[in-house]
């Protein structure tokens, strides 16, 4: 009996993994010199901040969108929610806030994976000063992280677009299930900001609550693409960019402005950039050091001394 119950252990494990690998795009296996000379990079610069972008949360089950033959882009039609549709367009808004509704569940159980473990481990033991990032799916905080800066907001806050009214996502989730008893089949593709590909009959009667203190449009905090990151994020972050010693870009092809930004900030100030990423970025030419591998087959392997011991 407790065979069998390994067994099956065992084979859910390899399904689950399986599935959360489905959006990492191929990628040649990590060097160890490469490893090393990242290890040496970190230890020489024990303050450098870290950029991370969707390629680390692709290990976690959550697509990206440009990743070759995985990405969004290559598999779907559709294109993310633009800021002014959003705000101009009931249908619009419903359309995003139905998806968005069936995708929760998922996208908020994701899990971090030994990326995000290991970045949090390095902040504890003091190798790197915080973690900013372009996700918004919170795995960096999941994962024990402390000194997060998300550069395009939460998906897990709900704001107004009219006063400073805030709720908790899964608050507003528990509203919005009231008020659409009757939506379910929920489908299977995710988006990295937890919208999802739902029929659509199913969105005409879906009904979502206005503002409680205004009557005003609700939306979730994430800067949609053709919005701006506000501009006291953007200071900040340029200060954490000033008192580091360095930079270290994890899964981001850099071609959204706003962490291509960071990259330019770090060489301004004459400072080293690290670009550990499957395929190239837009900074390749910046990188002082650049690795071409998954995330995972390298970052959890440094200063893992547990290895070195068992070895």
């Amino acid at each position: 009996m407790r065979v069998g119950s390994l067994l099956r252990f065992r084979c859910t494990a390899l399904r689950s993994n399986t599935a959360r690998q489905q959006y990492v795009p191929q990628h040649n296996p990590a060097v160890e010199d490469d490893i090393k000379r990242l290890e040496d990079f970190l230890l020489s610069k024990p303050n450098v901040l870290v950029l991370t972008g969707a390629g680390i949360s692709t290990e976690s089950g959550i697509p990206d969108y440009r990743s070759k033959g995985v990405g969004l882009y290559a598999r779907s039609n559709h294109k993310p929610v633009q800021h002014m549709e959003f705000v101009k367009s009931p249908a619009i808004r419903k359309r995003y806030w139905a998806r968005n509704f069936v995708g929760w569940p998922t996208f908020s159980a994701t899990q971090p994976n030994a990326t995000h473990h290991a970045l949090a481990r390095f902040e504890r033991e003091e190798r790197v000063q915080a973690v900013v990032t372009q996700n918004v799916d919170r795995l960096h905080t999941k994962a024990g992280s402390r000194s997060v800066m998300e550069v395009h907001g939460s998906g897990f806050v709900v704001k107004c677009l009219s006063c400073e009214y805030r709720i908790d996502r899964h608050e507003f989730q528990s509203i919005l299930a009231s008020l659409n008893p009757a939506f379910k089949d929920a489908p299977d593709m995710i988006r990295p900001d937890g919208d999802v590909e739902i029929p659509a009959e199913y969105i005409d009667n879906f009904q979502i609550p206005a503002c409680p203190q205004c009557d005003g449009d609700l939306k979730p905090e994430i800067v949609f693409f053709g919005d701006s990151v506000p501009k006291a994020r953007l200071d900040k972050i340029a200060e954490m960019v000033y008192n580091s010693d360095g930079l270290l870009v994890l899964g981001s092809s850099l071609l959204v402005f706003s962490g291509y930004r960071v990259v330019l900030q770090t060489k301004d100030l004459k400072l080293p950039v690290a670009i550990v990423n499957i395929g190239d970025t837009r900074a390749d030419h910046l990188a002082d050091i650049k690795i071409s591998a998954k995330c995972g087959d390298v970052i959890p392997k440094l200063f893992d001394f547990r290895s070195t011991k068992s070895a």
